[in-house]
């Protein structure tokens, strides 16, 4: 059976722990964390070390900003995760570009993002994942930035196992 408090989602910029995504989640796989971030990159990155501490095997879900923080953590620390799955990352904004140009990982990764999305472009965030993740399953999905229609239609359990 899989551990669900190995469960991470990493909220977007404006967000919190309670949007409707994070409480969706919540529901699917009980026991996962869902903690609340503030502030600036730097001060969200120390606000997520503590959490996963030394521990391995975590499973990072990161929306938006919390999908850069997943993204950047996974670069850093790439034997502490399982698995990590990006919805709409901001792949784009900085450090991401920079670490990118440094080094890859073969964590297995999955990222879904929607043609629609009028926040985070597709193009350029596929190009840097396909070039930083080894291990990559990239959804295109027909839905705007919140994937409101994806979290209705792909099967949560089957990406995250």
């Amino acid at each position: 059976m899989f551990d669900y408090a190995k469960i991470i989602y990493l909220h977007g910029l404006e967000s919190t722990s309670q949007s409707g995504k994070a409480r969706q989640f919540a529901q699917k796989f009980p026991g996962m964390l869902t903690p609340d971030f503030t502030g600036s990159f730097e001060e969200r990155m120390a606000q997520l070390l503590p959490i996963l501490g030394n521990e391995n095997d975590w499973t990072i879900l990161g929306s938006s900003f919390g999908g850069l923080m997943g993204g950047v953590f996974s670069l850093e620390h790439p034997s502490q995760v399982r698995k990590l799955i990006l919805l709409a990352p901001a792949l784009m904004l900085p450090p991401f570009p920079t670490l990118a140009d440094r080094r890859t990982v073969s964590v297995p990764t999955v990222v879904v993002h929607g043609t629609e999305d009028d926040v985070v472009p597709l193009g350029p965030v596929r190009a840097l994942a396909e070039k930083v993740f080894t291990d990559l399953t990239y959804f295109v999905v027909q839905d705007g930035h919140r994937l409101q229609k994806a979290f209705a239609e792909l099967d949560w359990g089957r990406i995250i196992a």
